[in-house]
């Protein structure tokens, strides 16, 4: 067994290697749940596992390099999710069974009922621990009604799709920042966005008891609750506005919510939360002169992505960040 940090630049964390079959249970049994591994050709593992965790979920980039076999009991408090990124799995829960693919399906597994998850030796996968009262939460905002049960979920659903490619893509982003030194794992705005927009998408993606109610756009919403939302945004535009926050808020489900904001406000109400951002770092960088970086001002707005800020900067007032702040200079 090592534990052994090979130098990548995104590596706060030590990864986890191991060709011990015991060692490689401990493991996971630490990171995620307790089980039984077994291997069924006889291979040397070759056990790669990089984590990063929350209270909200762990996100895991996991690799066997054997025919292993996970046989898990149920996990009660927590919810588990398979996106595929190479190799082949063959998983079975509660009498169903589904197989999963490089890039094109993932598995999610219920709190409940034991399950087993059998892994090609070419097999790697982001392996995403969902805590059952976060997840739940999240969507009782979302549909603006107590979630009182387990979600039922399907076991397999697709990665191929628009909507599974904006999943498998939302979890690679979160996992990648959260790595990055520095980044938005020390920054808790940042990272509760991040994590909120990957349980959306999880939420929308994979086929579920609410799916109907999450893409039914249902009454139209009354103005006045559109105004409540829009009134929460401009008085406090630096904290934590998730879609299931401000849904939430102004007592409506996330769909209701981004018709209405797009019938009134004429776009959705994540693009008038950062166009509100915008607007108080234009402000600031017109009121301080230079004197305070533009890097502080933009995280300070929630911007933590610098690159992708200046972009949405000049699109917003036609010119960069940097250039506001000459212009006032100059007068």
């Amino acid at each position: 067994m090592t534990r052994e940090d090979p130098g990548v630049e995104q590596a706060p964390r030590p990864l986890l290697v191991t060709q011990d079959l015991e060692e490689a249970q401990h493991y996971i049994t630490d990171v995620y749940i307790p089980h039984d591994l077994q291997t069924r050709d006889g291979r040397t593992l070759d056990f790669k596992l990089r984590y990063l965790s929350s209270e909200r979920l762990t996100v895991g980039h996991l690799v066997y390099g054997a025919d292993a076999e996970l046989l898990v009991p149920p996990m009660r408090d927590c919810y588990h999710m398979n996106l595929t990124l190479s190799g082949q799995t063959m998983v079975s829960q509660k009498g169903h069974r589904a197989s999963t693919r490089a890039n094109r399906s993932g598995v999610l597994f219920l709190p409940d009922d034991p399950f087993t998850v059998r892994w090609s030796p070419e097999a790697v996968q982001y392996a995403v621990k969902l805590p059952r009262r976060p997840l739940e939460a999240h969507l009782s905002k979302l549909i603006n009604r107590p979630v009182e049960r387990p979600i039922a979920f399907d076991l397999g659903f697709d990665l191929t799709a628009p909507v599974g490619q904006s999943l498998l893509s939302a979890v690679n982003y979160l996992r990648v920042e959260l790595a990055r030194p520095g980044g938005i794992s020390e920054m808790p705005l940042a990272r509760d966005h991040l994590e909120s927009l990957v349980l959306t998408q999880l939420l929308l993606t994979i086929p579920n008891a609410f799916t109907e109610l999450l893409h039914t756009p249902g009454q139209p919403v009354q103005r006045g609750k559109i105004r409540r939302a829009v009134e929460l945004i401009e008085a406090n535009p630096q904290a934590e506005l998730s879609l299931a926050d401000l849904a939430a808020a102004a007592g409506v489900t996330g769909r209701q919510l981004q018709r209405g904001f797009k019938e009134t406000v004429g776009m959705s109400p994540m693009a008038y939360v950062r166009a509100v951002r915008l607007d108080r770092v234009h402000a600031e960088l017109l009121d301080t002169a230079g004197e305070v970086p533009v890097t502080e001002i933009a995280m300070r707005w929630g911007f933590f992505h610098l690159s992708r800020f200046a972009q949405q900067y000049r699109e917003r007032f036609g010119h960069l960040p940097s250039q506001t702040v000459r212009q006032v200079l100059r007068r």
